[in-house]
Formats: structure tokens, sequence, C-alpha cells
């Protein structure tokens, strides 16, 4: 897109109301200022990484209409250009992202407020440095409900005079700062009686005493984001689920929580997204207490939980009819019994079962039958899963969007009846023994919807260059891995019991061989020769 293109959009469409620009190169403040002439309507203009400066920022304030200016990423604005805006005044704007303006410090940001008195929400994030004399600067906002301003270092007292200027804040992201502490947050948050969202994630500075004063001065927050804040002890995380009980939305990944803390929690009974990945001290007996208590929730992460098996899952499963997303990557207690559970959420849509090898073929045919609106499928280095799971999904998950194959027991016969599925968009089959360039490329022709396909760079010097060709022009973007393959240890192999046998189906013949496909595939992962065969 350049000038002359936006120049057609801009006299031919005067009525246009949102425009996105994102990473047009060739616009320039030319067509910018002959966009803002023409198009007087605009509600929503969007020129993120764009190569604008200052000449065209005060025609875009003259906008009667526009209430959202995204600038993401716009190097040609400095304090230079926001300068010329004290004399300008938009009284219409809500909404302004300048996050990324590596050249904007904070006399620009000063000089922008003036210019934007009705603001709501402002995004400095990875912008500044914030200073005292910025956070005064705030006192000219005084509708602001929401500002970002994550990856930000704040200077001594800059945090102190946000709390003081910004008391009608209703969201505030801290996430990634330096220079925040105890002594500063907890005075912000006393100050701050409506904040509803609070993000400090990797905040690892502070401790048990903001903590404590979040929860007691902010009791009606509904989103609480700590990841990676690793100063918080146990205790302290029970003081979230005893005082902010309309919490919907928490993510205290990588964090000290234990069995007790997830029982505090179940007394925020509203909560719809629970992440607590990489919680080591957490076990299916805290578990169990969200999935009595909280009726509601719709997403929760496991990641690498190593604690969680079957039975929390099933609690889980059978508490929360609601569920739409589940993250149990590397929880590797986990086995078919826990996707039989997770097959009865109707509406589960993003299952994540990366590295866990106890689950099989057997276990994701019933999430392919009972969970229709599945959009979203990592199954990576789960080895027992083969062309048997390929065809339960081929058949029954018509809503498939996106999937990850590498390091499964899938051969060309999977991929093919996989590629059958219309509304498949991306894929990622990396490290597959199975796979031949043959298959591969059958599959890739076959599967008109692909948009973007992650492949081993061996791949392709072996696939014919016009047909390649053929996918990337219906609009398929490759991404040519050159990974080593990697081994890994594999359980000896079990046989099903009878009480397995019940849960799966009554053809025993059928679950044998299934089983029989599944361990000879499983065993083959730890011989590379085929895969290095295939490569030659």
């Amino acid at each position: 897109m350049t000038d002359m293109g936006l120049g057609c959009i801009a006299v031919g469409c005067p009525d246009l109301r949102d425009l996105t620009l994102n990473w047009c190169l060739g616009i320039t403040d030319l067509g910018v200022q002959l966009l803002a002439l023409k198009c007087k309507k605009l509600r929503t203009l969007n020129l993120s990484y764009t190569m604008i400066s200052k000449d065209c920022l005060p025609a875009i304030m003259k906008l009667p209409n526009l209430e959202v200016l995204a600038l993401v990423g716009c190097v040609g604005i400095d304090d230079d250009a926001l300068s010329g805006l004290e004399n300008e005044c938009s009284k219409s704007l809500r909404v302004l992202d300048l996050s990324t303006c590596r050249n904007v410090t904070h006399t620009g940001v000063s000089s922008v407020v003036k210019a934007v008195p009705n603001l709501l929400e402002l995004n400095l994030s990875y912008c500044c440095n914030v200073t005292p004399s910025m956070g005064k600067c705030f006192q000219m906002l005084p509708k602001l409900q929401t500002l970002k301003l994550e990856g930000c270092k704040f200077m001594a007292d800059g945090l102190k005079y946000i709390g003081i200027s910004c008391v009608s804040l209703r969201e505030l992201s801290l996430s990634k700062c330096s220079g925040v502490t105890d002594t500063d947050l907890s005075f912000v948050v006393s100050r701050l009686k409506n904040l509803l969202k609070l993000d400090i994630t990797c905040n690892r500075n502070i401790t048990d005493v903001s903590l404590a004063t979040i929860t007691s001065s902010c009791p009606s927050l509904v989103s609480l984001r700590m990841e990676s804040c690793s100063h918080f002890s146990s205790e302290g995380l029970r003081l979230i689920g005893k005082r902010c009980c309309h919490l919907e939305e928490l993510d205290i990944t990588d964090s000290d929580l234990d069995d007790e803390g997830l029982k505090a929690l179940s007394g925020c009974r509203k909560l719809s997204s629970l992440k607590i990945g990489i919680c080591m001290r957490i076990s299916d007996e805290g578990l169990i207490h969200i999935g009595k208590s909280c009726p509601e929730l719709r997403d929760i992460d496991l990641y690498r939980s190593g604690g969680i098996s079957d039975e929390g899952v099933t609690q889980i499963a059978q508490g929360c009819p609601m569920l739409e997303s589940i993250n149990l990557s590397y929880c590797t207690e986990i086995t078919d019994v826990s996707l039989v559970s997770l097959s009865k959420c109707a509406k589960l849509n993003t299952l994540e079962i990366r590295g866990c090898p106890s689950v099989s073929s057997a276990g994701l045919s019933e999430i392919a039958i009972g969970c229709r609106l599945l959009a979203k499928l990592d199954v990576k280095k789960c080895f027992a899963i083969n062309d048997v799971g390929m065809l339960f999904l081929s058949q029954f998950s018509h809503s498939l969007r996106q999937i990850n194959l590498s390091y499964c027991s899938v051969t060309d016969i999977g991929l093919l009846s996989l590629s059958s599925i219309c509304g498949l968009q991306n894929m990622t089959i990396v490290h597959l023994a199975g796979i031949t360039p043959n298959g591969l490329m059958a599959a890739l022709m076959v599967s008109g919807g692909l948009t973007r396909v992650k492949l081993h760079a061996a791949f392709r010097s072996m696939m014919p260059p016009h047909m390649l060709k053929v996918v990337e022009a219906r609009g398929c973007a490759f991404q040519w891995i050159d990974k080593p393959f990697k081994v890994f240890y594999l359980p000896p192999y079990k046989p099903r019991s009878s009480k397995s046998d019940a849960t799966y189906g009554n053809n025993s013949l059928e679950m044998c061989l299934y089983d029989e496909i599944m361990r000879n595939a499983c065993y083959r992962r730890l011989d590379c020769q085929p895969y290095m065969n295939m490569m030659v």
C-alpha cells in the first residue's frame, strides 16, 4: 500500500469509519493528511509500524469523530512530533496507543495528554521511563480508566505519582516493569478504590507486603495477573481466595501455590480463567476443590504442574461443564482416563496435551467424538497417538483449525485423512518418522485451507518446487525448521486392564489391534534410523 492507494480509498470512501494500515511502509504523511481531509467520519485509525512523522499528526487530531488511534512502533513519532500537539485538542479521542514508540520520552507524553482531555485508555508500554513529572501530568486526564505501562522503567516516586494522579483508574498494567517496589505499589493500590484489573507479571521484587495491600484495598478485582512473581509465599497467595471473591481471571503461573492455596481460591466462585502452570506444589487434592466450587470455569492452564493426574482432571471435567480450554502439557501422569472425562465437555475448543506419553489414540478418539467444537489441538510428543486418532479427528472434528503432531506416530495415511478437514489452517508436523515426501505433498495438495505449515527443513529439497509454489499461491506460508531429532524415554508398555477395556468399548479384538499398532509405533521412536533413511 502506498499513498496512491490510500488516496483512492480516501476519495472513494468518504463515509469510512474504521481503517487499519499496520506495516504499510509505503504510507507517508501526505497520504494520511489526504485521508484526514476526506474521511471526516473516521472513528478508528491504526497506523502502527508505518513511517509517518509529525507532519500528519495535526490533521489526525482534527478528525471530529476519531475515538481510537494506534501508533504502535512508529519510529517517526518523537517528542518533537508530540510537542506540536499542545495547541491541538481532540475532544473525541478515547483510546491512544503509543506502545513501543522508542523515541518518545516523558516530555512527549506530557505534551500529548494536554491535547486529549477526554482520554479513557492510554498505552505507553515499552515506551519511556516513568518519572515523577510524567506521573503528575496524568492529572490532566481526569477520566482515564486504563493505563498500560508494560516493560517501562520506573524512576524514584514515578509510580507513587500515578497513584496520586489517576484515582479513577479501573485497569493498571505494570507487567515486566523494573523499579516497582512494595512501598510504591502498596501506595498506588490503596488509592485506586475502583481498580478492577491489575497486571504485575514478572515483578520479582514485590512480596507478600504488596499482596496483602492489593487484596485488602481492591476487593472488587475481577482480573489479577501475577505470573512469575517469585517472592510471594503460599500464605500470601491464600489471601487472594479469602478476600477477592469477585475474581474472574487469575494468573499465578510459576508460583509457590500449594493445595491449601487452591482450597482458598475455591472461594472465588466466579472464576472463568485460572492459570496455575509450573506450580510444583499442587496436586489432585487441591484441584478437586476448584472442580467442586468453580462451575463457571472456562479456561484452566496446568502446564508442567507435575502433581496433577487423572483424578484431578476428572473432577475439573465433571464440575466445570462450561470448560472451553485446558492445558495439560507435560502433566506426565495423565492418561486416556482424563481424555474420556474431558470428552463430556461439549464446549471444549482448545486441548493441549504435549508431552503426555500415557495418552493414546483411544483417548483422542473419545475427544473427537464428544468435543465437536475442538479447534486447537497440541499432541506433540504424545508417542502413542497414531493414524487411528487422525481418522477419528477427520470424521468428527470439522471445527479443527490448528494442530501440532510433532514426534507423534502418525504416517502418510493419518496425515492424508487429517487433510480432509476443510477448515484446517495451521499444522506443525516436525519429526514424524512415518511421513514420506510423497505422502506429505499429497496431503498439502488436498488441504485447500492451509495458511501456515511448519516442516523439517530436510523436506524442502525433496518436494517438487512447482508443487510447493502451487500450495503457496493458495495462501499457505511454510516455516522450515532445522532441528535435530531427539530421542525420548518411553515407559514400559502395559497391557490394558479389563476395566480399561470396558471404558473404551466392548470390541476387544479391535482394542487389541489398536494397542498393538500403538505399541509398535511407539517403540519405533527409539530408533532414529527410519527417519534418517527417509532424509537421505
